[in-house]
């Protein structure tokens, strides 16, 4: 007999059981929800992330369309959850669900709208429709007036890394250099350091070339792994 069919209501029952306010009010402030800050408006009910990731395995049979309401959410919580189900539907997808998870990913009309939505997310999602040979998707996210699509841009380039295609990395990390946000200098920083694990070469003869560009926190997170007195040295601009 098949499992009985998961519903949209269930599911939002299952996740309000599971809020934890002193929990909600302590993610309120590390995701920076106050007036001007990145994370201005959203709001927390106050789950794990483990909470959240067994909540998606144990229901993975939701309907898309309700998955789609659910990244509408205004709870961070079950946008994470909505994310978590279509990265797991995206993996097994055919090429016409892969493209219509993509678009509805990256609509303004749903709310991919914080780092940790966007990092669980961008380099499965988006990645695989970038090939190393055409980036302009990821061009036109970098380009984006909205934070999170850049950050998108950026993350999504893991896919690539882990292929072992550096370029897409790279051209997408020159095109962020000089974004102000700080929250794209960890991105850009981030994944220079994990192509610097696959490619060290790639990522050093990179960071040389645009050193007087880096960001001190892009360095910082690009260099993170370096042994401690070569780390130093590339503080303070000896990059031998």
């Amino acid at each position: 007999m098949a499992p009985p069919a998961v519903t949209l209501q269930a599911l939002v029952a299952e996740v309000r059981a599971l809020a934890d306010p002193a929990r909600a009010e302590g993610a309120a402030r590390f995701f920076r929800v106050g007036p001007g800050q990145y994370g201005e408006g959203d709001r927390f009910l106050g789950l794990t992330v483990p909470q959240v990731r067994r909540l998606a395995r144990s229901h993975r049979t939701l309907p898309f369309h309700d998955v789609v309401a659910l990244l509408r959410s205004e709870w961070h919580e079950e946008r994470l959850l909505a994310i978590l189900l279509l990265v797991d539907a995206h993996d097994g997808a055919d090429a016409e669900l892969r493209r219509r998870i993509l678009d509805v990913y990256l609509s303004p009309d749903t709310r991919v709208d914080n780092w940790d939505l966007v990092d669980a997310s961008a380099a499965r999602i988006v990645g695989p429709h970038v090939s190393s040979d055409d980036v302009s998707l990821l061009d036109r996210l970098a380009s984006a007036p909205s934070l999170w699509h850049r950050r998108i841009a950026m993350i999504a380039t893991l896919h690539h890394i882990r292929l072992g295609e550096m370029r897409p990395a790279l051209h997408i990390a020159e095109r962020l250099l000089d974004d102000g946000h700080d929250l794209i200098h960890k991105a850009v920083g981030w994944m220079l350091r994990e192509t610097w694990h696959r490619d060290a070469a790639a990522a050093e003869g990179f960071m040389r070339r645009h050193y007087a560009r880096l960001p001190r926190t892009t360095l910082r997170y690009a260099i993170e792994r370096f042994p401690e007195p070569r780390r130093r040295r590339w503080l303070t601009g000896d990059l031998a």
